[in-house]
Formats: structure tokens, sequence, C-alpha cells
């Protein structure tokens, strides 16, 4: 096999677990938001897009589950070849993304910096549960997608 059909098999490759990974991301991101719009969270999340919609609240959720979702195809879709692995590795996944999320990116975002003092709060704490149910939710859902591709 020449190296440019190599490239081109990796590339395919590469982009189908983008896919895969996308399309799972949007089967967490429907759980987790559903979780977020009982608890009312959704305003919140709004709140990025300057607004308080809990409607806006979910499609920019939905957006940010996608891309995340994405990123764990190209971050871990190899690690994730059975719905056990992609369970395992999601919720992995979903504890980093509780961090880099909520306790860093959103509060920056908003103007209050990082907010790792309240990590042990209990909305944080609820805001954790959601993130390893989006986790396992799209990393049991990725290989099963990837095989279907």
């Amino acid at each position: 096999m020449s190296m440019q059909s190599e490239a081109r098999l990796a590339s395919a490759s590469v982009g189908r677990k983008i896919i895969a990974g996308l399309i799972a991301g949007l089967a967490g991101g429907v759980v987790f938001g559903v979780m977020m719009g009982m608890m009312g969270m959704l305003p919140m999340v709004a709140g990025l897009a300057g607004s308080s919609s809990a409607v806006v609240g979910f499609v920019v959720h939905m957006v940010i589950s996608s891309i995340i979702g994405a990123g764990f195809g190209v971050a871990l879709g190899s690690l994730a070849t059975t719905l056990q692995m992609g369970i395992l590795w999601g919720l992995v996944y979903g504890a980093i993304w509780w961090v880099l999320g909520p306790l860093v990116i959103m509060p920056t975002m908003m103007g209050m910096g990082p907010q790792f003092g309240m990590a042990l709060s209990g909305p944080t704490l609820m805001s954790l549960m959601g993130h390893l149910i989006y986790g396992a939710v799209s990393g049991g859902a990725f290989p099963l997608i990837r095989e279907r591709m």
C-alpha cells in the first residue's frame, strides 16, 4: 500500500471517528440536557449566548455536546471499541469535561474565573453526575455507532 493510500485510509478513519463521536455526543447531550432542564440549569447555559431562554440554553448545550462528542471520537475512539470500554472511557471523559466546563471554561466566560472552590457544592456535584451520565451515554453509544458506519 502506498503512503498516499495509507494517508487516505487514516483520514477516513479519523473522519468516521469524528462523525460517530458527534452523533454519540448528541445522544449523551439529549439525556444530560433533559436533566439540566429538570434542574432549571438551561437558562444559565443560555447566558453563554447572551440569553436567558431555556430553549436557547438547550440549543447551546447540544452544540457543545456535539463538539465534545467529536473530541471523544478523536481522542478516545480507538480505545472505545466495545460497549464496556466506551462507557469506561466516556466516564473518564465526562469527568474531565466536568472540570473543564463548569469549573473553568463557563465561569471564566461569565467573568467569574475558575471555580475550583465550588467543586464540592451541591449544584456542582449534581453537575458532576450529569457529566458522568453524559460521558457514559456518549461513550457507550460511540462503538455502537462506529461499527455501523
